[in-house]
């Protein structure tokens, strides 16, 4: 685990770098096999609570791209993510989309960075927590930094999206 590296080679990273914002990097393997996704192995791995780390989802809400943020152990309410962006529908995007969009493979897109920037919402239980971890722009890079940074820096809402797997 490190702490602003130099010149990280991410575009995630160099959006932090630029910025100025505090984070922390880290840096690890995932686990071969995983049971429901990268973002609850890497709480595992990194020993954090689920509810701290934070998946980036790509959705199509009345066709245009936009990001939801929600915590690991959660999922995203398609409902709730299109009254958030004044939608009337989301769906999830097709991933080989989603990679094109952002310039990052799924399981790794982070919501900084992004090739093409898309309206961004960060489930609401995110702005009760001293700290998020995010995706770094790949599979094995992580960045922890205060919620209302990332929301700073992706120009992001605040809103109830995530809702708990059945």
């Amino acid at each position: 685990m490190a702490s602003k590296q130099g010149r990280a080679g991410t575009p995630a990273l160099r959006v932090l770098e630029e910025s100025g914002v505090e984070f922390d990097l880290f840096e690890y393997e995932h686990s071969r096999i995983m049971e429901r996704g990268y973002a609850l192995d890497t709480a595992r791995v990194l020993g954090v609570d689920p509810q701290a780390v934070f998946k980036t989802l790509m959705v199509e809400a009345d066709g245009k791209p936009a990001v939801g943020i929600v915590q690991a152990d959660r999922l995203l309410n398609l409902k709730q993510i299109a009254r958030a962006l004044g939608a009337k529908h989301a769906q999830m995007m097709d991933p080989a989309k989603a990679e094109r969009l952002t310039g990052y493979v799924t399981g790794g897109i982070s919501p900084l960075g992004q090739r093409t920037p898309a309206r961004t919402v960060i489930d609401a239980d995110a702005e009760l927590r001293d700290y998020l971890v995010i995706s770094g722009g790949k599979r094995t890079l992580s960045i922890r930094l205060a919620p209302a940074d990332l929301a700073d820096l992706t120009k992001a809402i605040f809103a109830p999206i995530g809702e708990p797997r059945s």
